[in-house]
């Protein structure tokens, strides 16, 4: 019973001793902890897309946890007629100092020979340090080369308007190949139309456009001067080498009324006697794009005077049309000779009033001269007949 319980203590012994010293041994005998890394060559995009015609540049980064060194770099598996080169500072370069953190950049320029086909290409570039190597793996893949290729939309390619408004076509102008371009944009417009071109808030005529972006343009159409109501199509070039693109948009002048007051023979004078109707005759002209429609006349004049119009609302006037217009005027009873001022307006349903001024020149009355002439008679008559009757005495 001794004996057992004697090994029972022996293996509990050993076993406790096992546990306690065993993690010291592997900590002291395994790998050193965040133990610095060595060599390391990377690049951001090991994998792209070019064109044919076009050279591709990778950027680099070697990178060192160990101790300072001196790097070669070389290209393994590069097909044929291929060019690689590095460069590192501006200058081709062959080899890299790296040290312990801080990175060293360097780029790699490949050129493509004039004859090479459409496919994807493997090849690799080698970093050797001292008594160290990494090897980064490249995959180029080449496409054909889109051919020069421009696209033209516009939001909307009619707009609507008066002769006086301004249409602004909201457009974009998308470069679809391969190649940068300068685009030159032409406007094939009516002779009563002035076209802009503006890109960001500036006035154009040239923008260049890189490859595969696109650009916003604002398109501004204005009439020179009144312009009658109608369609008006404006055809809008963009072109850049031999890509063209064009739009068709369309103005569409819906015209306003514009009406002038004045007299058969221009003058705006008459004569009028106080108290008497005078017909005084007018022409109401439309000089707009459009009818004018329900066109009311109304006067302004000397208080005590009096204006009526035959007819007092003109139903419709065509653009380019007049119609006469009887104004009876009649000065106040009171009315002293002399010039006054008498305004005819003349407004169109909706539309802007016109106005003329017209100087009326009040006369004496006929009948008071008549009067007067009486009364002097009667004075004379008066007079002699006192001479006659007192000087016989």
């Amino acid at each position: 019973m001794r004996r057992i319980l004697t090994i029972v203590l022996f293996t509990i012994l050993v076993l406790f001793a096992a546990g306690v010293h065993t993690p010291v041994l592997a900590q002291e005998g395994g790998p050193p902890q965040n133990e610095p890394r060595g060599l390391t060559l990377f690049t951001r995009y090991p994998a792209q897309e070019a064109a044919i015609g076009e050279n591709i540049t990778f950027d680099l980064t070697l990178r060192t946890g160990a101790s300072p060194q001196v790097v070669r770099l070389d290209v393994q598996d590069l097909p044929e007629g291929w060019t690689a080169t590095f460069r590192g500072g501006g200058k081709v370069v062959q080899a890299a100092y790296v040290e312990p953190g801080n990175d060293t950049q360097v780029s790699l320029r490949i050129e493509l020979p004039t004859d090479v086909q459409a496919d994807t290409y493997r090849f690799s570039v080698i970093a050797r340090g001292e008594g160290e190597k990494d090897e980064l793996p490249i995959e180029l893949t080449i496409a054909e080369k889109l051919p020069p290729s421009l696209e033209f939309e516009v939001e909307l390619p009619t707009l609507r308007g008066t002769s006086d408004t301004i249409f602004r076509y909201s457009a974009t102008l998308k470069n679809k190949g391969d190649e940068d371009l300068s685009v030159n944009l032409v406007a094939d417009a009516p002779p009563e139309f002035r076209v802009n071109f503006r890109l960001s808030g500036q006035d154009v005529t040239n923008i260049p456009v890189a490859a595969n972006e696109s650009k916003r343009l604002s398109i501004e159409a204005e009439a020179f001067a009144e312009v009658q109501a109608g369609t008006y199509p404006i055809n809008v070039l963009a072109q850049g080498g031999e890509a063209r693109a064009t739009i068709a948009l369309v103005a569409e002048v819906t015209g306003k009324p514009g009406l002038s007051v004045t007299t058969p023979d221009g003058r705006l004078s008459a004569e009028a006697h106080a108290g008497d109707q005078t017909p005084l005759s007018l022409v109401v002209r439309n000089t707009g794009s459009a009818p004018a429609r329900d066109v009311e006349l109304s006067a302004s004049s000397p208080s005590g005077w009096s204006v009526e119009f035959e007819p007092k609302q003109i139903a419709e006037i065509p653009a380019g049309q007049q119609v006469e217009v009887t104004a009876n005027v009649q000065p106040a009873e009171q009315a002293v000779a002399g010039d006054y001022v008498v305004t005819v307006r003349a407004r169109p349903e909706g539309g802007v009033s016109k106005s003329a001024e017209f100087r009326i020149t009040v006369l004496t009355s006929t009948l008071w001269g008549v009067v007067g002439v009486a009364l002097i008679a009667v004075a004379v008559a008066v007079v002699g007949l006192a001479v006659m009757r007192f000087g016989r005495r």
